[in-house]
């Protein structure tokens, strides 16, 4: 009986967003829980399926209050190890007027890179539909083995493996490492969700359809997810590619959570309609409806505590069309 939709592992963290300015002029900062794992999977929550996480915090207020976050968007915290010896991720976002943004990390170490294959508990993957992960749980050696280990054991019980690379280059010692890491994960994965400027990063090529036709041939991945900005979003599925527009806002604030609020839209439309016989016209809903969801995290400050309801979405859609 598989008691969970969709199990993740990686990273949980703090992001620090700027919210305003203090009297005395310096930038107020907020402190949202943030980690693509954790936002994916509260997104999956508000369409309504079961999910649980894989992933270590400090034993420190902020890793308190993230559990206790996490746990309240309905995710299942069985195996969110606190570390006694080592702080909680901290992550601080500089926005810029146009709603991009960059990152600073403070993590060596961080709490998140602390968690140990033995730490790992085989049965919540094994009770699991679709296993997602990222590469933040691959940039140092004991926690890649930890991922490593929780790929080959979804993959033994048959789930499906997602992965998005959510490349930091910050976080890692070599960008060669990065390339390394992300290759390991196209290798494994049965659906991925992949930006723009990793396919660059990856194939050297702005062309995107030239540039997933090249991982697709290599990999053999049965479904990509491309999400390009402004520029909406494409699926490439056996011999075909659909593309859907975006749905740009006017409030947009900053872009912090809308590919992972696209990626939980996916998966629960996979979950749903299974990865086998896909039309096009399946995959321009799915794409559209994700699109949606993405585009209305960018009108929100943080990810994982503001993730959208499903009629919020469909209202847009429904606005959009009218």
């Amino acid at each position: 009986m598989q008691k969970f939709d969709v199990t993740a592992l990686g990273e949980l963290l703090i992001d620090f967003t700027e919210n305003g300015v203090s009297p005395q002029g310096n930038p107020i900062l907020e402190a949202n829980p943030g980690g693509a794992p954790c936002n994916v999977l509260a997104m999956l929550n508000n369409l309504g399926k079961k999910t649980a996480f894989i992933g270590k915090v400090g034993k420190d207020s902020f890793g308190e209050m993230l559990k206790n976050v996490v746990k309240e968007s309905g995710t299942d915290v069985t195996n969110l190890v606190m570390d006694s010896k080592v702080h909680t991720t901290l992550a601080f976002v500089h926005t810029a007027p146009d709603g991009d943004r960059e990152f600073s990390f403070y993590r060596n170490p961080g709490a998140d890179m602390m968690l140990t294959k033995q730490e790992v508990m085989a049965d919540i993957i094994k009770s699991s539909r679709i296993f997602h992960f990222g590469t933040l749980s691959s940039t140092h050696e004991g926690v890649r083995e930890a991922t490593r280990y929780a790929i080959d054991v979804a993959k033994e019980a048959g789930a499906l493996i997602s992965f998005d690379p959510n490349l930091r280059e910050p976080l890692w010692n070599t960008l060669d490492e990065a390339k390394e890491e992300i290759s390991y994960g196209l290798g494994k994965c049965d659906i991925l969700k992949i930006s723009d400027n990793e396919i660059e990063f990856m194939t050297g090529t702005t062309d995107y359809t030239k540039g997933v036709a090249a991982l697709q041939e290599r990999y053999g991945i049965p479904l990509v997810f491309a999400t390009l900005g402004k520029a909406g979003s494409r699926a490439y599925y056996k011999d075909f590619m659909v593309e859907v527009g975006p749905f740009l806002q006017e409030r947009t604030i900053e872009t912090t959570g809308a590919g992972d609020t696209f990626e939980g839209c996916a998966l629960n439309y996979i979950l749903d309609h299974g990865l086998d016989g896909l039309t096009k016209e399946d995959l321009t809903q799915l794409l559209t409806f994700a699109n949606a969801g993405a585009s209305i995290i960018t009108t929100k400050r943080g990810a994982l505590k503001v993730m959208p309801k499903p009629e919020e979405i469909r209202q847009l859609i429904s606005d959009r069309k009218g």
